[in-house]
């Protein structure tokens, strides 16, 4: 009745549409255009090679779309994207789906699986659960509506498409928690074009920095210098970084729920906790 193939000669419409069809009754809404959702899937290092999909005849019904990376020096694949059609669920496509492709990733060596589920989604949990997986971390997710934000500028700052090598490695040593996937420096990098940066220096050395997506008003990576926190830096950063997004809503999403100071920054800007996540590791046995 069903087949199941990688995704290497599946194009990016039908991986849209299938996204957007078992999505559709989703905890939290998702209306993501074809260039959005590919530009999400570059983004996450995705790789048809390493992804699976669901066939009934010529329609995908159902999918798992991987992205492939080195993660904490580990061949990692990391779930982009698991779902159903709403009216195929619960035939056990999806665990069909994990056990065929969990052959494949240990013949490719691969030794970290990797993904993050909504914390109300027990399904999803339980499912992983029972695959293997084990919770790795908490994640909160903020939101702010642009309209409602005071700006705050207490320093200058200055705007940048990229880094150099040598930026990239100055701001990593302000990192208390390392981030998430999709947040992580090869994600900002594998689209680039799409983000801007915001800088505050002192004497020509950056103390604080962030990233935004100028489209979506996603911010990624935000931090200050330990020297230099509670002064100002991060909320000069934030109001730069919404100065310079076209979007109304900004959205920080995988914000480490053990990490005080950054919930403590992005709550007293006025951003609220709307939902929250567990990143969750399976170590493949090779």
């Amino acid at each position: 009745m069903y087949s199941y193939n990688t995704l290497e000669n599946t194009p990016i419409d039908i991986l849209h549409k299938a996204f957007i069809l078992a999505f559709s009754d989703y905890q939290v809404e998702i209306d993501i255009s074809i260039s959005k959702f590919e530009n999400m899937l570059l983004r996450r290092g995705y790789n048809p090679k390493i992804s699976i999909g669901t066939f009934k005849e010529d329609d995908l019904i159902g999918f798992i779309y991987n992205g492939l990376r080195i993660w904490n020096n580990k061949k990692t694949i990391y779930d982009t994207g698991t779902g159903v059609i709403k009216e195929y669920r619960k035939h056990g496509i999806t665990t069909t789906m994990f056990n065929n492709l969990k052959k494949e990733l240990i013949k490719n060596n691969v030794e970290y699986y990797l993904l993050e589920v909504l914390k109300t989604n027990t399904v999803a949990f339980e499912l992983y659960k029972k695959q293997g997986f084990k919770v790795v971390r908490e994640f909160d997710c903020f939101k702010l509506d642009k309209s409602s934000y005071t700006p705050i500028k207490m320093y200058n700052t200055e705007n940048k498409s990229t880094l150099t090598e040598e930026e990239w490695n100055d701001v990593i040593n302000f990192w208390d928690i390392e981030p998430s996937w999709q947040n992580s420096i090869d994600s900002v990098k594998s689209t680039i074009d799409s983000f801007i940066f915001s800088l505050v220096k002192e004497n020509n050395k950056i103390i604080g920095y962030g990233i935004i997506d100028k489209n979506t008003g996603d911010i990624p990576q935000l931090a200050v210098h330990n020297d230099y926190r509670n002064k100002g830096v991060g909320k000069s950063v934030i109001t730069n970084l919404i100065e310079n997004t076209k979007a109304n809503i900004i959205s920080v999403i995988n914000v480490d729920g053990s990490y005080a100071p950054m919930k403590q920054i992005l709550s007293s800007s006025g951003c609220q906790n709307f939902i929250g996540q567990y990143e969750m590791l399976l170590e493949l046995e090779n």
